[in-house]
């Protein structure tokens, strides 16, 4: 008797239990809009946070809640942002594209050595041993792991241990921003073509003896820029982003050692692949 007692109250407080969980799923359910699943199968899938966002999932969300552009989908490209647009009915955004630059030039043909690295070859690795073996310490190292982590083939590595970036294929990732060990990848707006290869601080003949492409602090492209859009801080010259509108080749023209120069395609740091050093195609 105790038993069916036991078994009728337990049924009891089971179909309760289920009657108490179905109202408040009732009451409590969220509505989804069934185009968040349409909209991140359209996405890249990457979860890269290019855009801002922690991953594809709530970028879709956010896009059809209308709070961003298709277009802020940097990995996506114009044709992801294009068929994002056209199924949400929307502006796919005019969002200017980013790509990956090097600013050294200081190649294994122009740059000294002070040491030999014997060890797993991998920039982070080197740079945990005295800062690499590279006589720059503000240098390439050369191993590569920027194309090792590139999942888009736009980077490979010259002969003389530079990275060449294809703007083409480059999304604008961050995974090589992140993974050099001497921050000398930055990602920049493809319409800014005025670069400054060079990361040392240090000045005139010291650094000669170090690198031959070394910006030497003369400061000439500061003067035969635009007003303003150079100054020269650390004994570099830093461009205002601000009035990169006024960017004109003419500042790269009376650079002594060529550390400031003037890209529009394949960013090149390699003189055996292009016949003239910092040339681009």
């Amino acid at each position: 008797m105790e038993a069916l007692i036991a078994i009728g109250f337990l049924t009891i407080l089971t179909s309760l239990l289920g009657i108490v969980l179905a109202i408040a799923n009732s009451k409590l359910k969220v509505f989804e809009d069934p185009r968040i699943d349409v909209v991140q199968d359209m996405l890249p899938g990457t979860n890269c946070g290019v855009c801002g966002l922690p991953g594809c999932r709530l970028f879709a969300e956010e896009a059809v809640a209308g709070h961003v552009q298709p277009a802020e989908c940097r990995v996506g490209g114009p044709e992801t942002a294009a068929i994002v647009a056209d199924f949400l009915g929307v502006d796919a955004g005019d969002i200017e594209k980013e790509v990956a630059r090097l600013m050294c030039a200081g190649g294994s043909d122009v740059a000294i050595q002070m040491a030999d690295y014997i060890g797993y070859p991998s920039c982070q690795s080197a740079a945990a041993v005295s800062g690499g073996s590279k006589g720059c310490r503000y240098g390439c190292i050369g191993f590569g792991d920027c194309e090792m982590i590139c999942d888009y083939d736009a980077i490979v590595m010259s002969p003389t241990g530079l990275p060449i970036i294809d703007p083409e294929n480059c999304t604008s990732c961050g995974d090589c921003v992140e993974i050099c060990p001497k921050n000398i990848i930055e990602l920049r707006p493809i319409s800014q073509h005025l670069l400054v290869q060079c990361k040392s601080e240090l000045e005139g003949d010291e650094i000669l003896k170090l690198c031959r492409v070394a910006c030497t602090a003369c400061a000439k492209c500061v003067a035969d820029a635009p007003q303003g859009l150079l100054k020269m801080k650390n004994n570099l010259p830093v461009i205002n982003d601000e009035l990169i509108h006024l960017q004109v080749p003419d500042a790269i023209k009376r650079c002594p050692t060529d550390a400031i120069v003037w890209v529009e395609g394949i960013q090149f740091g390699d003189t055996r692949l292009t016949g003239k050093k910092n040339v681009v195609r």
